[in-house]
């Protein structure tokens, strides 16, 4: 069973959808036991990450969600679950994250005109690392993103897959059973379901 989880985000319907959609059977929850008992997890996000935050441990998903992770189950985090295992972000405080990994994130700072906030739309990842969730990637593969701020690692070989707007950016991490990306898989078309096929056989 995968367990997506149910906090304070708008795009749960697609990302479950999408997961059956190559073979999974779905879950989404608010519940910390069904949490405890998933074979695999999954954190969708959208919205900002105080109030992520504060969604997650008002519905008693902290703990469950932490002790899961530790005990080796398979998590998939997009957009902001990515940026929540980190240790704070700048977004709405500073607001201390999960603190998985050791990290911040914080805003686009565009050098240049022209460069809009958020970032929206299709862009190009570069593979710095293999992965099991990303066989045989193209070099010219694009994602679809939504997104103001951008997780940045303390270290640099956690990053799987970077990408660039105005400024180069984390576009994927890998932590032992951890998988998350910035960009939004559901919304990739038959590059994303690859990659949430693969999430589900592994």
């Amino acid at each position: 069973m995968i367990a997506v989880l149910d906090v304070c985000s708008g795009n749960l319907r697609s990302v479950e959808k999408a997961l059956a959609a190559v073979g999974g059977e779905v879950t989404v929850t608010r519940d910390p036991d069904l949490v405890r008992k998933a074979d695999k997890l999954v954190v969708p996000g959208q919205g900002a990450f105080g109030a992520f935050m504060h969604g997650l441990r008002e519905r008693g998903l902290e703990a469950p969600l932490l002790d899961a992770i530790d005990r080796g189950v398979p998590y998939l985090g997009i957009c902001l679950g990515l940026q929540v295992l980190f240790d704070e972000s700048e977004e709405q405080g500073p607001v201390r994250g999960l603190g998985l990994v050791p990290g911040r994130v914080r805003r686009f700072q565009p050098p240049e005109p022209g460069i809009k906030i958020p970032h929206m739309g299709w862009n190009r990842v570069l593979q710095h690392a293999d992965d099991p969730l990303l066989p045989a990637l193209d070099p010219v593969t694009h994602y679809y993103f939504v997104h103001s701020y951008f997780a940045i690692p303390d270290d640099p070989a956690r990053v799987v897959l970077s990408s660039h707007h105005g400024e180069p950016f984390c576009a994927a991490i890998r932590a032992d059973n951890v998988f998350a990306c910035q960009f939004h898989p559901e919304k990739s078309q038959a590059v994303g379901l690859a990659l949430l096929e693969e999430f589900v056989r592994a």
